[in-house]
């Protein structure tokens, strides 16, 4: 590994706080050019429905441009680059099912979570009302939820602070976890908490057995495909609505889906990944 074109820096809390910076002045950039816009030419852009879009862009972009300069460069002296190769296709045949049976255990977990009560109740709302500012035009909205989102948080989750930590020296298993509960934190309610460090230990394990990117990504898209298709079509996240089934047949069936395909690629695929 040592001829490694991808380089083996580490992840710690000065690269987190590279990451923040850079999150900050990307975004902050943006919004300072909206600004100006608006003063200069009196439209104002942020009404735009394409701009959230460019904002999210820019802040990703930076942070990850932030942590190759400040971070990986000066300790590797090699760029940030990862592996986005495809495997075979019987893998996809393992790492789909079982990502669909944890999506179904996740929303079985997300459903026991109130959404009433003095402090839950008007938590929710405010979220629900969050949300339906986002969801405005449908063709920008699975632009920043089915690819922007999945490509620049799989950089930064899994290819940054996962494969960093276990650069540094923290155990996979660890580092899976510890990344997939920051992805989580970063959503910032309990409603997606659930779901993002759920799906996020998957998205982890398949990218740490693999040492592909590319599949955590896929895995990512298809998920929030599947999501905004439901929000789109049954205004609801739920499978359980949409197919008109019990909450606890979807958890059965994702129970089963992911048990079995979770076996099936950690321990019956023999396929030897190698990441040069």
């Amino acid at each position: 590994m040592e001829n490694s074109r991808y380089p083996k820096f580490t992840f710690t809390w000065i690269g987190g706080l590279v990451l923040l910076a850079g999150l900050f002045i990307g975004t902050m950039a943006v919004s300072f050019f909206g600004s100006f816009w608006k003063i200069a030419f009196r439209e104002n852009l942020e009404l735009k429905d394409w701009f959230l879009m460019v904002t999210n862009a820019a802040g990703f972009l930076t942070a990850i441009a932030f942590f190759d300069f400040f971070i990986v460069r000066p300790s590797t002296g090699k760029k940030l680059n990862f592996n986005f190769s495809p495997t075979n296709f019987y893998t996809y045949l393992l790492i789909f099912p079982m990502m669909i049976g944890m999506m179904f255990i996740s929303e079985f977990i997300t459903s026991l979570i109130p959404t009433t009560g003095p402090f839950w109740g008007k938590y929710y709302e405010f979220f629900s009302q969050l949300m339906e500012q986002l969801t405005f035009e449908p063709v920008i909205m699975i632009i920043m939820t089915v690819i922007m989102a999945p490509i620049f948080e799989e950089i930064i989750f899994r290819g940054i602070i996962q494969k960093g930590l276990i650069n540094k020296g923290v155990n996979p298993r660890r580092a899976i976890v510890y990344a997939s509960i920051i992805f989580g934190l970063v959503h910032a309610n309990p409603w997606q908490f659930v779901g993002a460090v759920l799906l996020g230990c998957v998205l982890g394990l398949v990218y740490y057995k693999t040492k592909s990117l590319l599949l955590p990504m896929l895995l990512h898209g298809f998920n929030n495909l599947c999501s905004s298709l439901l929000v789109t079509y049954t205004k609801s996240e739920s499978f359980a609505d949409a197919f008109k089934i019990s909450e606890w047949v979807v958890l059965a069936i994702g129970i089963v889906l992911f048990s079995l395909f979770f076996y099936l690629f950690t321990v019956r695929n023999k396929v030897h990944y190698t990441e040069m």
